[in-house]
């Protein structure tokens, strides 16, 4: 009876964790200002005036747009990648492979500078392409050239799904395919592609409502023409009307959650049948590479051009422009560089803060968020209880929720409860934004720690009388130890490149790395923008080299 009351308490704050902000939202959207204001009254004129905004039908117009070029691009490239890696000789997979996660863990405002720096109008391979062949033929600022950037960063997240499900699925009907006289072209459409087809399908619904919840690369990459999507078009509602106008973005907050939940609960259903899906089949034995000739080498050039793309000309634009006082078309890099951006980085207080911040938040505050996780997970354990079940669906709510809409929830959160509002800008409002967004895939990660430790333990310990916390303390956190490290390691990883999170929680003292660049930008500051998204970067680069090294998988 006590074991039971102690988990239906967590499960009852987890779920008032959840369900508060979604409440809140609600609430707001059906108010004519402010929830805190003595004026405000219901109504349900927001929903009209947001509806008969041509701005908010074409911002939702381009994300819609950008979500399904993401599906056509990424999907098949991520569906290949993970073919050439998992099933083929290509050569150099075992290096590859860990490249392959760093647009995950790579901030996309780093991103969205380096490809401004480096193939924008003043960029550093537009003004050679232009010396050398005349103007260039792509404009970084459009539409087509914005679908191609975001899909091609978000391949890994299929490249996860379907690189699993090769790794799992039985090979001895693709080896008898090829005994039967199967081309390896012939084998993996008619034997592999429908073996893995579940899991395919899974992660382009995941892509597909990733598309909803952009904000930075569409942000730099769409401000030049104006053009929003549903994010940045919440972001900027302050500045088209000139005040704050919270009924008016909760309204847009609600049709982002209106489209993404469903899509969220369409993966997870998906992602079940694919796994019963993928046990089917003859017996799982050890797949022999599919010799690929000398075509090998033209599939190591097509996925080091990717990685080129994604990684190393963004990288490397940041870092140049980082050392340099100023570019352009008549510029000489050896006449401007310089180290004094570094310096202002030094110089500048709020830069410094920001650092720091990050740092403090994505260690220390990442291993508080595990302990949240953690005793979540300890809570729904092996229970077939019934509000176990319901927490099960309702940690669906966060991941419906971009960064910027649980930001812009919590600081209201801290501004409604009385003894909050002295926190609202401050580390603690930043670090329960942040426990908020990553709560779906933290508590994964633990429940994943949790289940591989042996039931038969577990059930040893409560036959020689150890209760519920004596059995949590003493055999599932020693056995899951391992595990629970590795998550902490990437929830450092995750709250080091978070960046929207924070932008409507930013005060005098809270700064974080990811929303001083979206500050910068602003500003116009693109100098010292690049040196601390240099900055920015070696702090990730320190946790995935930390992480590899310690044997972390980067995929979890």
């Amino acid at each position: 009876m006590r074991s039971d009351l102690w988990r239906n308490n967590i499960v009852l704050l987890t779920a008032l964790f959840i369900l508060a902000p979604v409440g809140l939202i609600l609430w707001q959207s059906f108010l004519t200002d402010a929830f805190f204001s003595a004026r405000a009254n219901p109504t349900a004129d927001t929903y009209s005036f947001v509806l008969s905004d041509p701005g908010f039908w074409d911002a939702l117009q381009n994300t819609v747009i950008l979500s399904a070029g993401m599906v056509v691009i990424a999907v098949p490239l991520g569906s290949l990648l993970a073919f050439l890696m998992v099933r083929t000789d290509m050569p150099g997979r075992r290096w590859i492979e860990p490249a392959i996660f760093l647009p995950l863990f790579m901030s996309p405002m780093v991103l969205a500078f380096g490809y401004i720096v480096s193939i924008g109008p003043s960029g550093f391979w537009s003004t050679w392409w232009q010396q050398t062949f005349g103007a260039p033929f792509w404009n970084v600022y459009s539409m087509p050239m914005l679908v191609l950037v975001v899909a091609l960063t978000h391949v890994p997240h299929v490249y996860i799904y379907v690189a699993t499900a090769l790794r799992t699925v039985p090979s001895d009907l693709e080896e008898a395919a090829r005994v039967a006289g199967g081309a390896p072209l012939t084998v993996a459409m008619k034997v592999t592609l429908p073996l893995v087809w579940p899991s395919i399908a899974v992660s382009a619904v995941l892509v597909a409502f990733l598309g909803f919840e952009l904000f930075g690369l569409p942000y730099v990459l769409g401000d030049q023409d104006g053009r929003l999507v549903l994010a940045t078009y919440l972001y900027k509602f302050n500045t088209l009307l000139g005040r704050p106008a919270y009924q008016l973005m909760a309204v847009v907050v609600i049709f982002i959650m209106l489209v993404t939940l469903p899509l969220v609960m369409l993966q997870r259903r998906m992602l079940r049948s694919a796994q019963r899906y993928s046990t089917i089949g003859g017996k799982a034995t050890r797949s022999h590479a599919v010799p690929l000739g000398p075509w090998k080498w033209v599939a190591l050039a097509g996925v080091m051009i990717w990685l080129y793309a994604v990684v190393l000309l963004p990288l490397s634009g940041v870092a140049l422009r980082s050392f340099v006082t100023t570019w352009g078309p008549l510029v000489a890099i050896r006449d401007v560089l310089t180290f004094d951006n570094y310096h202002k980085l030094a110089d500048l207080p709020l830069i410094r803060r920001s650092i720091v911040n990050t740092l403090l938040l994505a260690f220390v505050g990442g291993f508080a968020s595990l302990c949240v996780y953690a005793l979540i997970g300890l809570a729904s354990h092996r229970s077939q209880a019934k509000s176990t079940r319901v927490l099960d669906f309702l940690v669906l709510l966060p991941r419906a929720m971009p960064g910027i809409v649980a930001g812009l929830v919590v600081f209201w959160i801290f501004l409604f409860v009385p003894f909050l509002k002295p926190w609202v800008a401050s580390l603690v409002a930043m670090w329960v934004a942040y426990t908020l967004v990553w709560l779906p895939f933290g508590l994964r990660l633990v429940s994943n720690s949790f289940g591989q430790v042996g039931r038969e333990l577990e059930e040893a310990a409560y036959v020689t009388g150890a209760g519920q916390a004596r059995v949590a303390r003493d055999v599932i956190l020693p056995l899951a130890k391992h595990g629970l490290l590795a998550a902490w390691l990437l929830a450092f990883l995750l709250y080091a490149r978070e960046y929207s999170t924070g932008i409507f929680l930013m005060g005098q003292g809270n700064e974080v790395m990811g929303t001083m660049l979206v500050s910068l930008w602003n500003g116009g500051n693109i100098d010292v923008a690049s040196s601390l998204a240099v900055v920015n970067t070696l702090v990730i680069a320190g946790g995935i080299a930390l992480a590899l090294r310690l044997g972390v998988r980067l995929d979890a």
